[in-house]
């Protein structure tokens, strides 16, 4: 980390400490004029958390040892990523699927999402006995569009983000004659993601901060409405993809911003522009937003299956990732809301190979050696002495890449610890070679 990483983050804690800020990430002070009726709010989440009560579950929210000693917080863990379809975008689907008219249903049902929505969708009109089409982006996990389509839903792949995704869907919506289901701006959908809210404040009497994930804006309006007319005093924080933070944005701009090519492999967060009900919620009610990045993102997936043994999808863990990157203030009860499981199994396997990148437990060493018998097998020796588990060799004498007589090597090795990373490199050092 950097001196002036870490004065920025030093900066931010003393400001957030003393009160809310005008500036930097997406701090802002609450706005009162924005006829929001908690009390009205919290009847209507109520009603919703009765009206799915036969058909979601209630999620258990876990205190997590490994993050509470590695913070010196006491952090707990809103687990929805054990909710039906994976995610507790189903909350707000079903709850805006049975207040609809029959009349509406009966048409049919049209949505766009990047995956977890569409499955909340597909659940949600199966249950009302309708049918759904969810539009999805093309590069949206193979394994949630086939869950999609095991739910019962028609999947049409159109656009390579969300918000394209969106368009073809309005059009579908007009050209079938369906009912659209939006996966945020939409009071039905913000107060059925309320529910996570009600289930925290009775989980975790003593709850002094949630941390949420933030895509179009539906979960953390939904849980800041409920938390808020429960608890005002709690603080609700929202985390972004540095690559896509149109709510960072709006919130430190003051009025709505478009980010034009979000990018982020985190796709169930991966939206350009938040809707303009969940912007005046979170402008009104929350009390931070940020962003992490890429690699934070990616350490946070890893740190929850290794530490914690829980599967999360990328999207759901940018809560860790702030947490760990000691993003938000550490001295109070934090519930951390796993907002979603449903990862792609190949993705799982490319993240844990670069969480242990980022821990320093995974090195490549590139070396380039005389091209003479038995010098590879001293190179493997020399990691072997180390303890370091050697995964991958690439031994490369190709003449247009690599000087006459010599030999390119890249091992991938897995270290017992970081500290074996010197070791190794001091051994191969001693025994002739330039590691890279």
């Amino acid at each position: 980390m950097t001196e002036d990483h870490e004065d920025r983050i030093a900066a931010e804690r003393s400001e957030e400490s003393a009160c809310r800020r005008s500036d930097g990430d997406g701090l802002a002070a609450p706005r009162a004029d924005l006829g929001l009726d908690l009390d009205r709010e919290l009847e209507e989440i109520r009603a919703a958390a009765a009206r799915l009560a036969p058909h979601v579950r209630e999620t258990p929210t876990v205190y997590s040892y490994t993050f509470s000693e590695a913070t010196g917080a006491d952090v707990h863990l809103k687990l929805e990523n054990l909710q039906r379809t994976g995610s507790f975008k189903v909350r707000g689907a079903l709850n805006k699927i049975l207040l609809l008219p029959e009349e509406a249903r009966a048409r049919g049902l049209v949505a766009a999402s990047a995956g977890n929505h569409a499955q909340g969708v597909a659940l949600a009109a199966r249950l009302a006995g309708c049918a759904a089409t969810v539009v999805m982006p093309t590069s949206t996990a193979i394994t949630k569009v086939e869950r999609t389509v095991g739910y019962g839903a028609r999947v049409v792949l159109h656009g390579e983000t969300y918000d394209e995704a969106a368009l073809h869907a309005k059009a579908l919506a007009a050209q079938e004659d369906l009912t659209p289901v939006h996966p945020f701006d939409d009071w039905d959908i913000i107060r059925g993601q309320g529910t996570v809210g009600l289930e925290i404040a009775a989980q975790v009497p003593d709850v002094g901060a949630v941390v949420l994930p933030i895509g179009g804006g539906g979960l953390i309006a939904g849980v800041a409405l409920a938390l808020k007319a429960l608890r005002p005093e709690v603080s609700v924080i929202g985390v972004q993809a540095e690559g896509a933070s149109p709510m960072v944005q709006s919130i430190r701009e003051g009025e709505r911003r478009v980010v034009e090519n979000p990018r982020t492999f985190a796709e169930g967060i991966r939206v350009g522009k938040v809707g303009e009900r969940t912007y005046d919620v979170v402008r009104a009610l929350c009390d931070r937003t940020l962003t992490v990045s890429e690699a934070e993102i990616a350490s946070a997936v890893v740190e929850l299956l290794d530490k914690n043994k829980v599967v999360a999808e990328a999207a759901a863990v940018t809560p860790i990732a702030a947490l760990m990157a000691r993003r938000v203030r550490l001295d109070t009860t934090l519930c951390a809301v796993l907002s979603g499981g449903n990862i792609d199994l190949t993705m799982v396997g490319r993240l844990i190979e670069s969480g242990l990148s980022q821990r320093g437990t995974l090195q490549r060493f590139e070396l380039e050696v005389a091209d003479e018998p038995g010098t590879l097998r001293r190179v493997l020796e020399a990691v072997e002495q180390e303890r370091g588990n050697i995964l991958d060799v690439r031994h490369d004498r190709a003449g247009w890449k690599v000087p006459v007589g010599a030999v390119h090597v890249d091992v991938l090795v897995e270290l017992r610890s970081v500290t074996a990373v010197g070791a190794i490199r001091e051994r191969l050092e001693a025994e002739g070679f330039e590691v890279r």
